[in-house]
């Protein structure tokens, strides 16, 4: 599913996509497509499949590779600051979101989150308000092969809340935008019975707004995060937290509908 201000469109399939590898060197190539390269012109065979060493008119070896969650946020079109790994690595386990689940999601932007969420399996609905950056984020979906599980929306998901809460209630709700407590206040109509609602906000302000709007909302196990993480330096002095940067990335409130409300 792609998507458009109210629902999906028929986007065909999506186009396979390999990293080819030399060094330090990575090119994204679909098969039958030609690169130029400082080690010569590189095409990929029709019939290229990960694990294949493929060879430039100079002789040149590269290695044809499958896309990983890594290599795709590498690699994807920007549209801002997206959220880091560490952060999507929270938000799945915290979730539990898996195949199977309905995720509604909102603040799309470069679209990383809906991706890794379509790659675990769940079938999830994004909604971005910036009809360019939700463009960016159709084609970031086809780059990652979740055009059939991630349906991206034009548009405010505030404003198509009362349409959301009469349809079928979602395992997980995920938000990083700026009227966040606002859908936070409606997560439990949103939400079926079990399901999770994660809210990511880069200012503590907002994240103090949304942890109340869950207390108040009446779910359960409202906890908020700061997410830092610190790269180790091992060398022959001894080893120690790199002294580089600070580490943080943001917040991340987690809350839980619970059964039986």
């Amino acid at each position: 599913m792609t998507g458009t201000a109210d629902g999906p469109t028929d986007a065909g399939a999506d186009r396979p996509t390999f990293l080819v590898t030399s060094g330090d060197r990575e090119f994204l190539l679909s098969p039958g497509e030609e690169k130029g390269t400082d080690l010569g012109v590189l095409v990929l065979p029709e019939d290229a499949e990960p694990g294949d060493v493929v060879e430039t008119h100079l002789g040149e070896s590269f290695a044809v590779r499958e896309l990983r969650g890594p290599d795709l946020f590498d690699h994807m079109e920007r549209t801002g600051a997206p959220m880091m790994p560490r952060d999507v690595g929270l938000v799945l386990g915290h979730t539990g979101a898996s195949a199977g689940d309905r995720v509604l999601d909102a603040g799309t932007g470069t679209g990383v989150l809906a991706a890794y969420l379509g790659r675990a399996g769940a079938s999830v609905v994004t909604y971005e308000s910036n009809p360019e950056f939700a463009d960016v984020a159709r084609r970031n979906m086809a780059l990652a092969g979740v055009t059939d599980r991630v349906e991206v929306r034009t548009g405010d998901l505030t404003d198509r809340l009362e349409d959301l809460v009469e349809a079928e209630p979602f395992d997980v709700l995920t938000l990083d935008t700026r009227d966040a407590p606002a859908v936070v206040a409606r997560a439990p109509s949103l939400l079926a019975p079990g399901g999770f609602l994660a809210v990511y906000t880069p200012f503590v302000e907002g994240t103090r707004d949304a942890a109340v709007a869950a207390r108040e909302a009446g779910l359960a196990g409202v906890e908020t995060y700061e997410t830092i993480q610190r790269r180790m330096d091992f060398d022959d002095r001894g080893s120690r937290p790199s002294t580089a940067g600070v580490g943080h990335t943001g917040y991340l409130t987690f809350a839980r509908r619970t059964t039986g409300e």
